[in-house]
């Protein structure tokens, strides 16, 4: 099938399929300066690309795990760590939830005079919150 019916297919724009072509993720079957020409089979392997994505995986992670075929040969280890990470992050999420909310419905007359949101400062101060540091989620000191 031609580009353009796998862009119909799969919703993937041209320019993103040539580029995973240039990266080694698909392959066209077609010659060189010819209107690119890909299998059939290459829905199924952008199908597993779009899949390692949506989970956190790099188009490096996922390349590593696609054989000179194209199909999927996963590394349980990769995976089992991504998992861990998409855990930890989404532990630390539902603790800052918690944290936003008490912010918003603390009976307190002003949050100045919240214990809780004081903690949730010093917390905050202390770096917890960094953009990109996943080392511990919300602290328990700021969830009671």
């Amino acid at each position: 099938m031609d580009i353009t019916e796998v862009v119909k297919r799969t919703g993937i724009p041209a320019h993103t399929l040539r580029f995973y072509e240039k990266k080694g993720l698909i392959a066209s079957v077609s010659p060189r300066g010819a209107r690119r020409q890909f299998a059939p089979a290459v829905v199924e392997q952008l199908a597993v690309i779009a899949l390692g994505q949506a989970g956190g995986l790099s188009l490096d992670e996922i390349h590593a795990m696609l054989s000179p075929s194209g199909k999927a040969v996963v590394d349980r280890d990769v995976l089992l760590a991504k998992a861990d990470e998409i855990d930890a992050t989404v532990k630390q999420l539902q603790a800052m939830s918690r944290g936003l909310r008490h912010a918003a419905e603390c009976p307190a007359p002003s949050h100045a005079e919240c214990p809780r949101f004081h903690r949730l400062l010093k917390v905050a101060a202390a770096g917890a919150f960094k953009r990109g540091r996943h080392s511990a989620p919300f602290p328990s000191a700021v969830r009671s």
